[in-house]
């Protein structure tokens, strides 16, 4: 029988003790919730969804998305805008959703597991942390072309 520590549980452990990132452990949970109402001219190929501005420094827990049938075969993905508007990475989190999804979680549908506790300007791309705000966006990577809502949970630690 074997027992395998953690990082937290290690960093607990030694002498003199590791504090562990705010991110990983004793983080404040935050939360950035709401519903875009989109007409038909939203949800087409390529069209952006700018869901929530989150601090760089923020990781995200859980990024839980729903919506209406948007049409024909409507698909998204779900990842990070400058505050510009330029794509850092437009898919970081999920690729190719379909539409007329019940509430998901999508935060590790593209994303690696390993990206679980790590910030958000890490999951952009960026080399260090830029300080400020990225979008947690959504961008229509099949056409829909009709109307309807997209609603979001989106859960983050950040101190």
């Amino acid at each position: 029988m074997t027992t395998k520590n953690s990082t937290l549980v290690a960093n607990y452990e030694a002498t003199p003790q590791v504090a562990s990132n705010s991110q990983e452990l004793h983080g404040v949970m935050r939360v950035a919730q709401g519903t875009v109402a989109l007409v038909g001219g939203d949800s087409t190929t390529n069209d952006v969804v700018m869901l929530a501005p989150l601090p760089s420094n923020a990781s995200i827990v859980s990024l839980n998305i729903a919506s209406d049938t948007f049409g024909a075969s409507a698909a998204f993905n779900v990842g990070l805008h400058n505050t510009d508007g330029s794509a850092a990475d437009a898919d970081v989190y999920a690729t190719a959703v379909a539409d007329a999804g019940a509430m998901a979680d999508v935060r590790t549908e593209a994303a690696n597991i390993t990206t679980i506790g790590t910030k958000i300007w890490q999951n952009a791309g960026a080399t260090s942390d830029p300080g400020g705000f990225y979008y947690v966006s959504v961008t229509f990577s099949a056409d829909g072309g009709t109307a309807g809502d997209m609603s979001f949970i989106i859960e983050y630690v950040v101190n």
